[in-house]
């Protein structure tokens, strides 16, 4: 079955709560956790980060910009709106 990566996350931070240990490698080496609990190949120019929050520090992750084709640079440089992205 494949996952979204909000059930793989929900999953890590179940899993997180759950088993110390496992908590500990997945903050320390991140990449080869996820690997092995999925079953999946992470590629090497991918980086992950785990951080762990507390009750004076909230981490957000924000998804990535959009990549914006030419016409619509262009179209917000002109000030106009860019609707679609």
């Amino acid at each position: 079955m494949i996952q979204s990566a909000e059930q793989m996350q929900s999953q890590l931070i179940n899993k997180s709560v759950q088993d110390a240990d496992f908590r500990n490698r997945l903050i320390s080496d991140p990449k080869s956790t996820i690997g092995q609990e999925f079953g999946i190949d992470i590629p090497d120019n991918m980086e992950i980060q785990v951080h762990e929050s507390d009750l004076q520090t909230v981490h957000i992750a924000l998804p990535p910009q959009p990549e914006l084709t030419e016409e619509q640079l262009e179209a917000v440089s002109a000030g106009l709106c860019c609707c679609g992205i």
